[in-house]
C-alpha cells in the first residue's frame, strides 16, 4: 500500500527572491562602478574620434573623399608623413636599443643605485615639450655651450639642431626614459643562471643574447617599439617650440590647419588625422601578429 502524500510536499516552495536580488546587485556593482569611466571614455575618446571620422568626409559641405584625395595628391603632405615616419622609426629603434642596454646594466648594479636611476628616469620622462626644447637650445643650439665647445675642436661639423638630425636627437632623448620604464619589468623574466648554463654549453655572450635573451624579450621589445613609434608620431610641443612650426611634420600640419591664422581647414585636418590613425593601427596589427608568432614559437619549442 502506497504511503499517503503529505500536504507539505504539495505546497510550492517560495522563490528565494532576496537571494536573486543579492546576486543581481553583485553582478551590477562592477557595471555601476564602470559607468563613470565609460562616460569619460566616450566624451574624450570615442566622441572626438567619431567627429574626426565624420568630418573627414565633408568637403565644401558635401560628403565625399575629396579631403583624402587632396592629402594623397599633395607632395607637401606626403613629405610631412615621410618626415614623421622617419623620425618616429629611427628614434624608436635607437632609443629602444639604448634603453635595453641600460636596463640590462641596471640588473647588475646595487639596489640603491638602481632605484636612483629608475627615479631619475621616471622624472626625466616627464621632461618634454617647451622646457626640453629650451634646454636643447641652450646646450646644442647655434650658440649653445656644447656647440661652441665642440666646434672649437672641430668635432661637431655641420650639425643643425633645428634640422632633421637635431630633431632626431630630441626625439631619442625623450624616447629613452619611456623605453626604460616599459622594459624594466620585462627583464625580470631573465634568469641569471641562464648565462652560466649557456657558457657551460660553449655559447659566448653574443650567442647568449641572440638565441636566449632576444627570443624571450621579443614580445616586450616589439610592444615597446610600437608604443615609442606612436609616442613619436604624436609629438608636437617640442618640435613646434624648437622650429616654430617651420619643419614639415604631420602634427605641425594638423595644428596649422586647425588653428592657423590664414587657412582654417578642419575637415582636411580631420582627414590627415584619420590617415595617421590608420597608419598607427596598421603598425599595431603587425606588432600583434609578430607577438603572436613569437608566443607560438615559444610554445612549440617547449
Amino acid at each position: 500500500m502506497n504511503s499517503p502524500i503529505s500536504r507539505s510536499t504539495l505546497v510550492t516552495q517560495p522563490k528565494p527572491t532576496k537571494q536573486y536580488v543579492r546576486l543581481w546587485l553583485n553582478k551590477a556593482k562592477p557595471v555601476v562602478w564602470l559607468m563613470p569611466f565609460a562616460v569619460v571614455f566616450y566624451l574624450f575618446q570615442l566622441a572626438p574620434m567619431l567627429w574626426v571620422l565624420v568630418n573627414s568626409f565633408i568637403y565644401d559641405e558635401v560628403f565625399g573623399l575629396d579631403n583624402y584625395l587632396e592629402v594623397l595628391d599633395s607632395a607637401f603632405m606626403r613629405q610631412a608623413f615621410g618626415n614623421s615616419l622617419w623620425l618616429s622609426i629611427w628614434s624608436s629603434f635607437i632609443g629602444l636599443s639604448i634603453a635595453a642596454l641600460l636596463v640590462s646594466s641596471l640588473r647588475k648594479v646595487g639596489g640603491r643605485l638602481r632605484d636612483a636611476v629608475i627615479a631619475f628616469t621616471n622624472m626625466s620622462s616627464n621632461f618634454a615639450g617647451v622646457p626640453l626644447s629650451f634646454a636643447f637650445i641652450i646646450i646644442l643650439g647655434t650658440n649653445g655651450a656644447v656647440t661652441l665647445l665642440l666646434k672649437q675642436y672641430g668635432l661637431l661639423g655641420d650639425f643643425d639642431l633645428y634640422g632633421q638630425w637635431g630633431l632626431l636627437a630630441i626625439y631619442i632623448y625623450f624616447q629613452i626614459p619611456l623605453a626604460v620604464l616599459l622594459l624594466y619589468p620585462a627583464f625580470d623574466a631573465l634568469n641569471d643562471d641562464w648565462q652560466s648554463a649557456a657558457s657551460l654549453l660553449g655559447a659566448n655572450t653574443f650567442q647568449y643574447w641572440c638565441r636566449i635573451v632576444l627570443p624571450v624579450l621579443s614580445p616586450a621589445l616589439l610592444g615597446t617599439f610600437i608604443i615609442l613609434v606612436a609616442n613619436a608620431m604624436g609629438a608636437y610641443a617640442s618640435v613646434y617650440a624648437l622650429t616654430s612650426g617651420n619643419y614639415n611634420l604631420i602634427t605641425i600640419r594638423i595644428a596649422s590647419l586647425v588653428s592657423g591664422d590664414l587657412f582654417l581647414e578642419p575637415n582636411l585636418a580631420a582627414a590627415i588625422s584619420v590617415i595617421l590613425m590608420c597608419i598607427l593601427a596598421f603598425i599595431t596589427v603587425i606588432n600583434q601578429w609578430l607577438i603572436s608568432k613569437s608566443y607560438s614559437a615559444k610554445k612549440g619549442s617547449k
